[in-house]
């Protein structure tokens, strides 16, 4: 029997009980992808990680493009452009699984995420059919390198204030912009530039697809950076570049939008890098772990230690449960979408339109829990960890530009409400209903349950449900105390995404074990469950604090106390022997000796 399956909205996680059978797993990739995986990390093993000092030294400029066209010969370049185009045409899911898996390769990860994300994907989507034709078979194969141009010196989460600008030449023939770019990734040696400038007075940005051999473009030295030291950054300067009038991307004044809807692309797959990343740090970390012994045993036996081991990969489980959750969304309503009629390179962008929330989710959470893995990794290391010597070093330094990529992190937690917000005002999404069931709630006397329901998960499922309700009440009350002053109180809509973020992964987790056990039994799945059930604690007593948080900076008195009640009431868990779950956990990854799930 097939189970009809209503299409969930962006955002909609929040107010609806998703069913484990709903989501995609990690565990469901079929023999083909498989098979891509292992072509990746193949490519990985033989060409990047052996050459990771060559790449950072920056000695010989010419060795990233040529390992963009190794690449390229692989398809890896062209794995979500479509046949007609030159790729491989592979579904959403697909592209989001080579993105993790190349996440894990430092420089060489930034570049190759730049050429096909942000460098492709802007004439992929927005390209007339003659611009796609020209540009995208070169883009899918390597023979030419992208990047995007969007940043500047004053313009950089307030993209929109950029100031370069384009002009009619008075023939009407070409477009002279002249400007300044900053922080261009690819820029050292790219071909083609997706370029954001204003034509005249415009009020918004539009987008040019430049060539590099139209001349009038000129730039700095490599940037010297923190970390990704073997990624091409410059600043680039046009001077009276010449772009033919052809070369408009899209509309005049749609180059905003554009940066926007490709960014929501950008953050997802930024955020499953940095698990594919992560996932590589701890195999590095266990092995180390095993071999350095201290008061004559390896340090992996000490409880300090797996409580680390444990933590890393319990939230790398529970991101990546997150990550495919909603990549397999994305490729659901691009299929509706495209039953509906509409035309694919839109459907694709609607796609991702619908489910920017959750892309901003993740972008956050990904990079967040990388960090939390490679700070732990210098520390199971120790002095060897603060060693450029040591493999932690680089893993630290190329960490840390995660947080600032895509759109920052508080920028992105701010979106996270913004839209979500927006989407109940326009009626996109029914908040009002369950927000006022919750206040009833909180009026009512609590349900202490006197029958005990069996079954997997019914704990952990009421929990969450609570957990989701704790967001509501609270966003709620601060919407009817500022109203449309909420965005000025950005602190508060911290507290709010960091509620939302941890109901999201902890669903996806625990989502994602129920389903493993349906197809395996619970015996074969026993420390996913744990894992899933660590990590749901866990946001349970984050959503506490930042739940209290927000609620202690605006309500008072009688208020204060009802809302602090409620918010007790609702983030409150079951007591579980997190020592002992984590020592399983970490007992069977060190057994393995690598990130095995």
């Amino acid at each position: 029997m097939t189970t009809e399956i209503k299409a969930i909205k962006g955002g909609e996680f929040l107010i609806r009980e998703t069913k484990a059978h709903e989501i995609f797993i990690p565990e469901e990739f079929n023999e083909e992808q498989l098979m891509i995986r292992q072509q990746c990390e193949d490519f990985l093993k033989k060409e990047i990680w052996p050459r990771l000092d060559e790449i950072d030294s920056m000695k010989h400029p010419e060795l990233m493009p040529q390992l963009l066209d190794k690449a390229g010969e692989l398809g890896l370049l062209g794995t979500s452009v479509p046949q007609e185009y030159g790729g491989f045409g592979m579904d959403f899911n697909t592209s989001m699984l080579v993105a993790e898996v190349l996440g894990a390769g430092h420089s060489f990860a930034v570049a190759i995420s730049a050429h096909t994300g942000i460098g492709t994907l802007p004439i992929l989507y927005y390209g007339n059919e003659e611009q796609k034709r020209k540009y995208i078979p070169k883009l899918a194969t390597g023979e030419w390198k992208a990047a995007y141009c969007l940043t500047e010196p004053d313009a950089g989460s307030d993209a929109n204030s950029g100031k370069t600008r384009a002009t009619l030449s008075a023939d009407g023939k070409h477009y002279i912009i002249n400007g300044q770019k900053m922080w261009i990734t690819n820029g050292g040696f790219a071909d083609v530039f997706t370029v954001f400038a204003k034509i005249d007075d415009d009020k918004n940005l539009s987008a040019f697809i430049v060539e590099k051999s139209f001349g009038g473009i000129t730039m700095n030295e490599e940037e010297k950076k923190m970390g990704i030291k073997g990624s091409s950054t410059r600043q680039i300067f046009f001077n009276d570049c010449k772009v033919p009038v052809e070369n408009l991307l899209s509309e005049r004044g749609n180059g905003f939008k554009i940066a926007v809807n490709i960014l929501n692309i950008g953050r997802i797959k930024l955020g499953v890098a940095a698990v594919g990343g992560s996932k590589k740090t701890i195999s590095i970390a266990v092995n180390y772990a095993k071999e350095r012994k201290q008061f004559g045993v390896p340090i992996a036996s000490f409880g300090a230690i797996k409580y680390k081991i444990a933590e890393m990969c319990t939230r790398v489980f529970a991101s990546e449960s997150a990550h495919y959750r909603a990549s397999q969304n994305i490729e659901d309503a691009y299929h509706a979408f495209i039953a509906a009629g509409m035309d694919p390179s839109q459907a694709r962008l609607k796609s991702l339109e619908e489910f920017a929330i959750e892309c901003a989710i993740l972008k956050v959470h990904g990079s967040e829990v990388l960090d939390y893995v490679v700070d732990e990794g210098v520390q199971i290391y120790g002095g060897m960890g603060f060693s450029a010597e040591g493999p932690m070093d680089r893993a630290y330094r190329d960490s840390r530009i995660n947080r600032i990529f895509e759109g920052t992190n508080e920028i992105n937690r701010l979106l996270t409400i913004d839209m979500l917000l927006k989407r109940g005002m326009k009626g996109h999404l029914d908040l009002m209903t369950p927000a006022m069931a919750v206040q009833k709630e909180l009026m009512s006397i609590p349900d202490f349950g006197s029958e005990e329901e069996s079954g997997l998960f019914v704990q952990e499922k009421k929990a969450l449900a609570n957990l989701k309700k704790a967001g509501l009440m609270v966003a709620g009350a601060a919407v009817q105390k500022f109203m449309t002053k909420l965005a000025d109180e950005q602190e508060i809509i911290m507290n709010l995404a960091d509620m939302l973020i941890e109901g999201y992964v902890a669903e996806s987790a625990l989502l994602r074990v129920e389903k493993m056990i349906s197809t395996k039994g619970e015996k074969a799945c026993e420390i996913q469950k744990e894992m899933a059930i660590i990590y749901l604690h866990e946001a349970m007593q984050k959503a506490a604090a930042a739940g209290r948080e927000a609620i202690t900076s605006f309500a008072e008195g009688d208020e204060l106390r009802l809302m602090l009640m409620g918010l007790k009431r609702f983030t409150k868990i079951e007591p579980y022997n997190l020592k002992a779950a984590r020592r399983k956990v970490a007992d069977y990854v060190i057994e393995k000796g690598t990130y095995p799930f």
